[in-house]
């Protein structure tokens, strides 16, 4: 009886502690930082343009919050391939996630060494790319739609409606198609290899997810006469 009594003489503290601390919490959320403490600059070039345009010396005695655990200043960072790499990740497997796209990159470089050195044209070698961030770059930009059809339902019938969509919307969709074009492979063939083939015929656009986003494009020329249903 005793161990109750002291639970529930606990439970009421932490009761009226937090009536208290709810309207900080409110306005700071669960941050361990205050309000005022400003994001860390992680990024060299960023940091460069701060201090040739003399903007760092504001920043330099302002409290700042720790960087987190996924930013660094090293050459190798790369905000659009770490978020290819979540896109990858299943339950939360990120280890294993980002050993599958170092392994394409590393097939990637194979591949295209591969080419150059069996070319004999000084022309067409020097247009091998080598570089295969380069690459996934490229082909992440090559694959990206412009227009989507979304359902709008006027009188009893549901029109297919093209629509503009987000640039945010238009990446994720780019590198979604890659990862599923990536899984429809041989049962013999491994992923990170499909997704390296992926990345270099996307990249010299062509292959199966630029044809998906063409044919994405066609349904909705065909469908312009719906492209009023926007705005009724």
């Amino acid at each position: 009886m005793a161990a109750i009594r002291t639970f529930v003489k606990n439970c009421q503290i932490i009761n009226r502690n937090c009536a208290v601390l709810s309207p900080h919490v409110q306005k700071h959320g669960m941050s361990q930082y205050p309000s005022y403490y400003i994001e860390p600059v992680h990024k060299k070039e960023i940091q460069e343009d701060l201090i040739k345009s003399g903007e760092i010396q504001k920043l330099a005695h302002l409290p700042t919050k720790a960087a987190r655990n996924d930013q660094s200043s090293s050459f190798r960072q790369d905000d659009l391939v770490n978020l290819f790499i979540n896109y990858v990740m299943r339950n939360g497997e990120k280890v294993l996630a980002r050993g599958l796209v170092e392994k394409a990159f590393e097939n990637i470089k194979r591949i295209q060494l591969e080419k150059y050195h069996k070319c004999d044209d000084v022309e067409k070698k020097a247009k091998i790319e080598l570089a295969p961030r380069v690459i996934f770059h490229q082909a992440v930009e090559n694959c990206k739609p412009i227009l989507a059809l979304t359902p709008i339902k006027r009188g009893g019938v549901r029109y297919q409606v093209p629509v503009p969509i987000t640039p945010k919307r238009s990446q994720f969709l780019s590198m979604k198609w890659l990862i599923e074009a990536a899984k429809e492979k041989d049962a013999t063939m491994r992923f990170h290899y499909q997704l390296a083939l992926e990345l270099i015929d996307a990249a010299n656009n062509k292959g199966r997810v630029v044809k998906r986003k063409q044919d994405l494009h066609k349904q909705c020329e065909a469908n312009r006469a719906y492209a009023h249903y926007r705005w009724s």
